[in-house]
């Protein structure tokens, strides 16, 4: 998709910039959040599912996954981080398929857009929900502009990619929040930081040259090794929860995941270093998505068939 060349500012440059592979990422909590939200509405008398705010949290949550990438393209254009050393996919600003000044235009759009689709949220979750969604536009830029460059981008990951979409989206059906939910939220954190751990594994030499204190850098490349590891064993041990609530499937059907997750892992500490890791960073996008999907379905199975 990237070869060739690309017309400045044109549909297919945009297209590059917003990034959609990284939508599996915003699409995973939201999934996981609706699908305790159905079982639990479909088991208590009195609360009901509804579609509106459930289409709203997904459109959010891609339009805000794509500002985001918006954000990081301009501003690690702008520090210098985006150069030749560069292994990942290239970046729209960095490679002139979009000026600077039209992405800063985009951003403001996506995070206005975003905004305005949220907003109706009150009217279902309350005034929490505004306090959430301001979060969620400051996280967006911290990330880039301070928290990726002090070793917390994995704190935002797991707050902002699990904690925070799972459990309100389970909070705008159910008004209220269980530890199950809870604790599935803190899994699809660890799941999805996964994918910044490769990332920045395999980014770790350039990152280090120029002054970019990730995770990885501070800890090293063999501890990074056994936290990826780690990270997808704790969020599949999460799940007890569900087995000692009688519900196998939604504890079970994971197990998949942590064979693949288990798989890429020998990969990436076999490929140690260079582009072959974004064949890792791939796999292992593919990888959150079917814990997600596992989860959501495992989930829907106790639910008409054990209960």
């Amino acid at each position: 998709m990237e070869k060739g060349k690309v017309k400045l500012n044109s549909a297919r440059a945009w297209w590059l910039a917003a990034r959609p592979q990284t939508l599996s990422g915003a699409a995973v909590p939201v999934m996981m959040g609706l699908s305790l939200a159905w079982s639990y509405t479909e088991r208590m008398e009195g609360v009901s599912f509804n579609i509106i705010p459930a289409v709203l949290c997904v459109l959010f949550a891609f339009v805000m996954q794509i500002d985001a990438n918006f954000v990081n393209d301009y501003f690690d254009w702008r520090k210098g981080t985006d150069d030749e050393h560069r292994l990942g996919p290239r970046r729209a600003c960095s490679q002139g398929w979009v000026t600077p000044r039209a992405m800063l235009w985009a951003i403001a759009m996506t995070t206005i857009v975003a905004c305005g689709i949220g907003m109706p949220l009150v009217i279902y979750g309350g005034i929490p929900m505004i306090y959430i969604g301001v979060a969620c536009v400051a996280a967006c830029f911290l990330y880039t502009l301070l928290l990726s460059y002090i070793g917390l981008g994995d704190i935002l990951v797991l707050l902002f990619f699990g904690v925070v979409p799972v459990c309100a989206t389970f909070y705008l059906q159910a008004h209220t929040l269980t530890k199950e939910v809870i604790l599935s939220s803190l899994a699809c954190g660890m799941v999805i930081d996964t994918l910044l751990i490769v990332n920045n594994y395999r980014d770790r030499d350039n990152d280090r040259r120029v002054g970019k204190r990730t995770l990885v850098v501070l800890i090293g490349e063999r501890a990074t090794e056994v936290l990826f590891m780690a990270l997808g064993l704790m969020a599949f041990h999460m799940g007890l929860v569900f087995f000692f609530r009688s519900q196998p499937f939604t504890f079970f059907l994971p197990m998949f995941y942590l064979m693949l997750h288990g798989r890429t892992f020998r990969k990436m500490v076999r490929i140690k270093r260079g582009k072959a890791l974004n064949g890792i960073l791939a796999e292992n996008a593919r990888n959150m998505f079917v814990y997600g999907l596992l989860f959501s379905i495992g989930v829907i199975l106790d639910l008409y068939i054990i209960s």
